[in-house]
């Protein structure tokens, strides 16, 4: 008799809700798994929509929030999960995973961990929505359809992308880029720390997609290769994909690919 399958939490990223992962979540399914895509504190299963009416009660969350929320809602399964996030989720999804959490963890376009120095000339263009002004540290910052446009789906035409804008996008809680940014070369102490080194640390991929403007393949690299401990680790770039690739046409391969790993790793 096979053992049962473990559960998998999806974890989304900036600017967004977990609306992103709908061809995911049944994708997983079907196969079998138990699939959770809970959002960040504040969302509370709104819509995009009503979000972007009302983002305040997103406003001033941090990544300790964020991370603790995850990590007691695993605890609250009855099983040790894969983990797989994208953008900021990808982060968080490392971030978990060297606390010791999850049977397996795949991170997507990952935002850089504490360590990782390196600022991309898109990455900056990407952030400076909220960066360019340090007194929004506290608040939540829109982007515009163009901004989304060039930032998530440089790809595709400009209509597709207002579909995907109107689908999936909101303000963003501009004080979890302000934590990132000023804590790019911080130690045990930055919100954003992970244990390259920890050795009983779950197998983790990290993907990357070659035409990323928010998080370009060179910065997956670098953290990629600043794990240094015997856990397994690998990567993946997908040519001519967009940070958008977990829900734009090809999606499918990229899930393929996860799955490939996840059952070559999680016995």
């Amino acid at each position: 008799m096979d053992s049962p399958k473990p559960p998998i939490l999806f974890i989304h990223g900036l600017w967004v809700t977990a609306a992103y992962w709908e061809h995911w979540v049944p994708f997983f399914e079907d196969l079998g798994y138990e699939v959770h895509a809970p959002e960040w504190p504040g969302i509370n299963g709104r819509t995009p929509e009503e979000v972007r009416a009302d983002p305040q009660l997103l406003a001033n969350r941090h990544i300790e929030e964020i991370v603790g929320y995850y990590e007691a809602f695993i605890h609250k399964l009855l099983a040790p999960p894969i983990i797989i996030g994208h953008s900021f989720g990808g982060l968080f999804a490392q971030i978990l995973l060297s606390r010791g959490l999850g049977v397996a963890g795949v991170a997507i376009c990952p935002a850089q961990p504490a360590g990782i120095i390196t600022l991309p000339q898109t990455t900056f263009k990407a952030a400076l929505p909220i960066i360019k002004n340090p007194f929004n540290a506290h608040t939540t910052v829109s982007i515009s359809k163009e901004h989304f446009h060039w930032a998530f789906v440089n790809n595709t035409t400009s209509d597709k992308s207002k579909e995907y804008y109107e689908r999936y996008c909101i303000p963003g809680v501009a004080k979890v880029l302000w934590q990132l940014t000023t804590h790019v070369a911080g130690g045990l102490s930055a919100p954003t720390y992970v244990d390259f080194d920890r050795v009983d640390r779950a197998p983790l991929l990290l993907l990357s997609a070659s035409k990323d403007h928010i998080v370009p393949p060179s910065t997956v690299m670098k953290n990629f290769k600043a794990y240094t401990g015997p856990s397994l680790v690998e990567y993946k770039m997908f040519p001519g994909r967009t940070h958008g690739m977990i829900f734009q046409p090809g999606w499918e391969q990229v899930a393929d690919y996860v799955l490939d790993f996840i059952e070559e790793v999680v016995q």
